[in-house]
C-alpha cells in the first residue's frame, strides 16, 4: 500500500529542503578534463609539506614541516600571526610582563590555531591596539612552546614580543624562555603570498616558504586539530591531512554521489565552504587490529580553486603504489577531475 503523506507535511519539508542550497547564479562551464592520479610523498613519518595546484596537476613546493614557528599575515589589511600547526607549537599568552626575564610555564593555559583558519581561535588573539593610527602590541608577553619534530623530539620554548605592524613590516623581539641571547627581528609583507614565516633556529630568520598564493590549491601537511573524548572533552592533537588555500579556495565533502556521478549540474546545489580543514585528514580511518590505514571510499570533495574553476577529488590510498617506498604509509594517492 502507498502511503500519502499529509500536504502540509510535504510543504514544510520543500522549505526546509530547498534552504540547504545556495542561492546564487548557476556556475559557468569550463572544459571538463580527464581523471588525474598523483601520489604525494609526505614520507613515513610525515615530514613533508606539499603544496598542490590542481590545474597543473603538480606539486608547486615542498618543505620540511619544521622549516618554520610563526606566520605573518602578509594579505591586504591583514594583521594576524599564526603558528605552525605541523609541528604542534603552543602559545601561552604571560601577560603585561618584561621582556627579557626568566619565566615559569607552570600552570599557563597553552592555546592553539583552529585547524579551520577561524580568525576568532588564534592562539596569539588580538595581540595588537589601535594607537593614534598606528598597531602597536597590546604589552602582553607570548610564550611559545615550540612542539617537535617528525621524530618527536622537542624544539624548545621562547618568550615572545609582538612589539609592531608599521608600513607594512612586523616589528618583534624573542628570546629563549631564561630570557638569553634576545634577538630583534622584523618581517615586511610580501603580498604575492598570504603568509611570510619565520624560523627560531640559529638567530632567527625569515622563511620563503608559501609558493605565490594562486599558484596553489591543496597543502598536503600534519595540523593540530582539536579532537574529543568519548565525555566530548577536546584535546589537542597532531593529524595528516589535506589543508586548503586561505586565498578564495573553498570546498565540500560528498558522502552520498559516487564519484562517476559528480559533476557540475551537481555543484549548484552544494554551499561551498572556506574552512581550511574542509578535506581535513578523516578521509583515512586506522585499524588497531591491522596496525593499517584503510580510505573511506564514501568520501568525496568538490573544490573550487581561485580561478573560480570545480574539480572533484577523491582519496585511493595512503600507501606508497610503485618504487622503493611501495607500500609504505605516508603517500596519499589522489584521483582528480575538473567538472
Amino acid at each position: 500500500m502507498i502511503r500519502k503523506e499529509p500536504l502540509f507535511l510535504i510543504l514544510f519539508l520543500t522549505v526546509v529542503l530547498s534552504s540547504c542550497f545556495k542561492e546564487e547564479k548557476m556556475i559557468p562551464r569550463h572544459p571538463r578534463g580527464n581523471v588525474q592520479t598523483d601520489t604525494l610523498a609526505m614520507t613515513d613519518n610525515y615530514k613533508n609539506q606539499l603544496y598542490f595546484d590542481l590545474s597543473s596537476g603538480k606539486v608547486v613546493s615542498q618543505n620540511l614541516k619544521t622549516i618554520s614557528d610563526i606566520g605573518f599575515d602578509c594579505r591586504p589589511g591583514g594583521w594576524k600571526v599564526i603558528v605552525n600547526s605541523a609541528d604542534f607549537v603552543q602559545v601561552a599568552d604571560l601577560g603585561a610582563v618584561p621582556f627579557g626575564v626568566t619565566y615559569d610555564t607552570t600552570g599557563v593555559k597553552w592555546r592553539f590555531d583552529k585547524s579551520n583558519g577561524n580568525p576568532d581561535s588564534l592562539a596569539f588573539g588580538n595581540w595588537f591596539e589601535v594607537t593614534n593610527g598606528d598597531t602597536v602590541s597590546n604589552g602582553h608577553l607570548f610564550a611559545i612552546n615550540r612542539g617537535m619534530d617528525e621524530n618527536g623530539n622537542n624544539l624548545g620554548l621562547v618568550q615572545l614580543s609582538l612589539d609592531s605592524l608599521k608600513h607594512g613590516i612586523y616589528y618583534f623581539r624573542w628570546a629563549k624562555l631564561n630570557g638569553t641571547n634576545p634577538v630583534t627581528a622584523s618581517v615586511s609583507r610580501n603580498p604575492a603570498v598570504n603568509f611570510t614565516w619565520y624560523s627560531f633556529n640559529q638567530n632567527g630568520n625569515p622563511v620563503n616558504l608559501e609558493p605565490p598564493k594562486e599558484a596553489w590549491d591543496l597543502l598536503f601537511t600534519q595540523y593540530t586539530t582539536l579532537l574529543f573524548t568519548d565525555q566530548g572533552a577536546a584535546y589537542p592533537y597532531l593529524v595528516t591531512g589535506v589543508l586548503l588555500n586561505r586565498d578564495n579556495v573553498a570546498g565540500v565533502m560528498d558522502t552520498i554521489h559516487s564519484f562517476e556521478e559528480i559533476n557540475l549540474d551537481l555543484v549548484n546545489s552544494l554551499i561551498l565552504k572556506p574552512d581550511l580543514d574542509v578535506i581535513g585528514y578523516d578521509w583515512k580511518q586506522y585499524s588497531f587490529v591491522t596496525g593499517t590505514y584503510a580510505i573511506m571510499t564514501n568520501r568525496k570533495y568538490i573544490i573550487r580553486d581561485a580561478q573560480g574553476v570545480y574539480y572533484k577529488l577523491r582519496f585511493v590510498s595512503f600507501y606508497s603504489t610503485s618504487g622503493a617506498t611501495t607500500g609504505e604509509k605516508g603517500f596519499p594517492v589522489i584521483e582528480f577531475q575538473a567538472l
